[in-house]
């Protein structure tokens, strides 16, 4: 079972790897206890530092994992040990992702508002 999000940006939550609340790393906020999140241009330098900090720790395992997943849309801990991927760091790539979408949509619109599963 996933848990997506939805709103100015939409995906899914990454199972057993990814917290509902991976949003509030790059600034958003909770409007409600559905876990509404809202962030604008104000808060794009939190954001690029974020991402900036993710990009650090990760190093050349983005590339690593980018080209992973370009190639598989499922994985298993044998096939990241395989691929020379360490799972340990698979929750923050995935929040990278989601950071990049954050960053986008609010780049382009000004701000970003979506709702998530709990």
């Amino acid at each position: 079972m996933g848990r997506y999000y939805w709103g100015d940006i939409e995906g899914k939550f990454w199972f057993a790897v990814q917290c509902s609340t991976a949003p509030e790393r790059f600034g958003c906020q909770e409007n409600t206890s559905t876990i509404e999140y809202y962030v604008d241009e104000d808060s794009i330098d939190e954001i690029k530092d974020e991402l900036k900090s993710i990009e650090d720790k990760l190093g050349d395992n983005i590339q690593k994992f980018d080209s992973f997943f370009e190639k598989n849309n499922k994985y298993n801990d044998a096939m990241l040990e395989e691929n020379g991927l360490d799972r340990k760091l698979l929750g923050d790539y995935a929040d990278y992702g989601l950071g990049k979408k954050i960053l986008e949509c609010v780049e382009e619109n000004g701000s970003c508002s979506f709702t998530a599963e709990c």
